[in-house]
């Protein structure tokens, strides 16, 4: 029984030392490559924005009063000059029915005083040959001029009044036009703030009663850009963009205006970017949010290197692994032509005799998946590494690790 006891104690150390050994010895060094190949480069800015027609006028309201009639509702096509709405006119008919009156008596108290006035002169004509004949007294004449001279004071504030209830007959009457809402515009209304029995008030503001869009196949959209890719940007620039509502579906536009005003929310500065869209199909529809990439830069046929490349740096401290140095700097490309080393110059690693290889390259534009090589040893089809695994670390080294990115896109 002793002999079984000890030949099972036996083989579990022998296992256990196994085991132990197993988990010490380290795992071999292994990196993953990534053939630089040559192909189109597209640059693109970033940023979203909302639609809206191009041009969007707000229809209000000059005068107070109660909604009596609506003409159109939501999505209703107006033509310039058409009728849209109805304030109850009662108030302003007996305003204009009152300014009359008064416009009338007026022009009653001007012939009035016109008479007046031709009596005093007749009377002063008399007077004065009676004053040579010695049959008045100047005192008498006197009182007559005077009468005379008052009576074209009156006849000069009775045109006076009727002047100003004239006004008043037209404000009257304009008052009366403006109870019935027009459209300015041809378009399509997009929105209506009112309904029938709604009073409306004009006293300090006027109120926006119906926004209509004068065009819906002509939108546009104004991009937040932040200051940092501002200067990226230019007129006639081609964009894509992509809404909720259609999203398998890329639409186009182009750069028009750049606005010089900055906006500053939360002490981030941004700048609208105005970009012109056709939407002949009426698909789009205002308000939408539009993810818009602006293309900034391309470039056909040139080496391509994935970013992670530039990201990565080889582990150190792994045992059976050497820290890779920098190759010697080439003093001209393949071409012949010569390489001006800048502050800008970065690293990749291939691979030399199983172990990363540092190599000094130049690059250009970016996007989101490639970077163009500009400089630098490299051809198409060479391999550069991205990823390393293997070694003590568990972990693999690349992705978000090693030197910084490189120039912004």
């Amino acid at each position: 029984m002793k002999k079984y006891i000890l030949f099972a104690i036996f083989v579990l150390c022998c296992a256990g030392a196994a085991v132990f050994f197993y988990l010490r010895r380290t795992s071999e060094i292994t990196y993953k490559t990534v053939t630089i190949e040559r192909g189109a480069i597209v640059s693109t800015v970033s940023a979203t924005g909302s639609l809206s027609a191009v041009t969007t006028v707000q229809v209000g309201t000059q005068v107070s009063g109660t909604i009596q009639k609506l003409y159109v509702d939501y999505n209703s096509r107006v033509k310039k000059g058409q009728p849209i709405a109805e304030i109850d006119p009662s108030l302003f008919r007996a305003s204009v029915e009152q300014a009359m009156g008064n416009h009338l008596a007026a022009q009653a108290n001007l012939q009035k005083a016109k008479v007046a006035l031709i009596d005093a002169e007749r009377t002063l004509a008399r007077n004065r040959k009676l004053l040579v004949d010695g049959i008045i007294s100047q005192g008498d004449f006197d009182t007559a001029e005077t009468a005379c001279l008052s009576n074209k004071a009156a006849v000069t504030a009775a045109e006076g009044s009727l002047s100003q209830t004239l006004g008043a007959l037209m404000q009257a009457r304009t008052n009366l036009t403006y109870s019935v809402i027009r459209s300015p515009v041809d378009g399509v209304v997009i929105s209506r703030a009112i309904d029938v029995g709604q009073t409306v008030a004009a006293s300090f503001q006027t109120p926006t009663l119906f926004t209509i869009a004068q065009d819906l196949t002509k939108m546009q959209i104004e991009v937040s850009v932040d200051e940092a890719d501002i200067s990226r940007l230019q007129q006639n620039q081609s964009v894509s963009f992509t809404v909720d509502s259609y999203p398998e579906q890329s639409f186009r536009g182009k750069v028009v205006q750049i606005r010089n005003a900055p906006i500053i929310t939360q002490n981030v500065v941004t700048y609208v970017v105005v970009v012109n869209v056709d939407n002949s199909d009426l698909k789009l529809k205002p308000g939408m949010t539009a993810n818009v990439s602006v293309e900034v830069a391309k470039k056909d046929g040139v080496l391509k290197l994935p970013p992670s490349a530039l990201r990565f740096k080889p582990k150190t401290g792994v045992e059976g692994a050497k820290e890779a140095r920098p190759a010697k700097a080439p003093s001209a490309d393949t071409s012949g032509k010569p390489i001006r080393r800048t502050s800008s110059d970065q690293q990749v690693y291939i691979l030399k005799d199983k172990k990363p290889l540092a190599v000094t390259v130049k690059t250009g534009i970016a996007n989101n998946s490639s970077i163009e090589l500009l400089e630098g040893t490299l051809k198409e089809g060479d391999q550069v590494i991205i990823e390393q695994s293997g070694g003590d670390s568990k972990k693999k080294s690349g992705g978000m690790g090693g030197s910084p990115m490189g120039p912004r896109f």
